[in-house]
């Protein structure tokens, strides 16, 4: 459904160095980077994969209260990293690996905050023991 989401930082160099560690494990890196001489003030840079990004973020007002962005992860193991990845950050936890069966009995997630509060998820939707990439 949708193509790709982006929303302000407070401390852009700070934010892009928490999103590089902890979507690592996910399989996404920075593919695209905008400079501020080329939005006319803001500057910006997008996650993903394969040359497509689909998660933005960038310099100006950062936003007020707290959103939540999930990101798929191939299996257990790459929910667990990304963790591992937040908490070496000392980024604060929100909520450990594990299932999760009031979404349903494979939702395996992890929750950890971002630089701004912002509530970050890496979740997996594949039973145990599952090929990797394979969701629910």
């Amino acid at each position: 459904m949708l193509d790709h989401v982006g929303f302000p930082v407070s401390d852009f160099a700070r934010s892009r160095a928490f999103y590089e560690a902890v979507l690592k494990p996910l399989g996404f890196g920075v593919v695209m980077e905008v400079t501020a001489a080329e939005t006319g003030g803001e500057e910006h840079c997008g996650f993903g994969r394969d040359f497509k990004p689909s998660f933005w973020i960038g310099t100006g007002t950062p936003l007020s209260g707290r959103l939540h962005v999930a990101f798929q992860a191939a299996d257990h193991a790459a929910v667990d990293a990304f963790y591992q990845a937040a908490m070496s950050l000392l980024a604060p936890d929100n909520g450990p690996p594990g299932y999760r069966p009031h979404y349903h009995p494979n939702y395996y997630a992890a929750f950890v905050l971002d630089p701004d509060g912002h509530n970050i998820e890496a979740v997996c939707h594949a039973p145990v023991g599952a090929a990797p990439g394979l969701t629910a």
